[in-house]
């Protein structure tokens, strides 16, 4: 199950950083996830400050 990014997002970064396989990327808005790269480890939902990933 891949992992959202929701409009809680603040565009840090620190999501993007983190991630082991490089599936998080900057949208047009905010940081999006690619759901066919993602690997559903749960890195990026640990170091998000705002709570703005989750599981999908």
């Amino acid at each position: 199950m891949a992992y959202v990014i929701s409009d809680a997002c603040v565009s840090c970064g620190t999501c993007e950083a983190e991630c082991p396989i490089g599936a998080i990327s900057q949208g047009d808005n905010q940081y999006v996830i690619d759901a066919d790269a993602c690997v559903s480890c749960g890195t990026c939902e640990g170091v998000c400050p705002t709570g703005a990933i989750s599981a999908e």
